[in-house]
């Protein structure tokens, strides 16, 4: 037990959170921060919607109020992201359908959490990439596909420290 103690001190499991997280995880401050250019606001950890319904409240009137940048538009902005979709064979006919099934399922995510984004959509070659701001809502987007569309195979790889991006590879079977 006292040596399991040493290595746990040795490695510093104290306190496990990277310097990079700060910016995911901010601490709670007092007030709201609104984003510029979304609407989304900020309050006690977590970033939620509509900040006029919010502040038209009687008890919210008088909370400071700050205006910033939302990390899912900064990352938009600087045109970063954490999951990336690559649609390969698809057939002609579905692409269209492929594209509104991506743009759908992204809007809707964005519904639930005002995070999760569709950062950029394009063609690469032939291929379909859908670049999203989480990463886990790639995964879940190369999911959708596969069971919306029949002979499509998936595969998703992680990258590996210190970044945190997700690479989901969807390909259809036949042309």
């Amino acid at each position: 037990m006292a040596e399991i103690k040493k290595t746990a001190k040795r490695l510093n499991f104290k306190n496990p959170r990277l310097r990079r997280d700060a910016h995911e995880f901010p601490g709670g401050g007092k007030g709201l921060v609104i984003c510029e250019k979304c609407d989304i606001f900020y309050y006690q950890k977590s970033w939620h919607h509509n900040a006029d319904a919010f502040i038209a409240k009687r008890e919210n009137k008088d909370l400071p109020v700050k205006f910033a940048v939302c990390p899912a538009c900064q990352m938009i902005k600087n045109r970063q992201y954490e999951g990336e979709v690559i649609i390969r064979n698809v057939p002609e006919k579905l692409k269209n359908e492929v594209i509104n099934l991506a743009n759908a399922y992204c809007d809707r995510a964005f519904l639930k959490d005002p995070l999760d984004r569709l950062a950029a959509i394009g063609f690469v070659g032939s291929d379909i990439s859908v670049r999203v701001t989480e990463n886990q809502l790639a995964n879940k987007l190369g999911k959708k596909i596969k069971d919306a569309f029949n002979k499509v195979k998936t595969k998703t790889s992680f990258q590996k420290s210190p970044g945190d991006v997700a690479r989901v590879i969807v390909e259809f079977l036949e042309k």
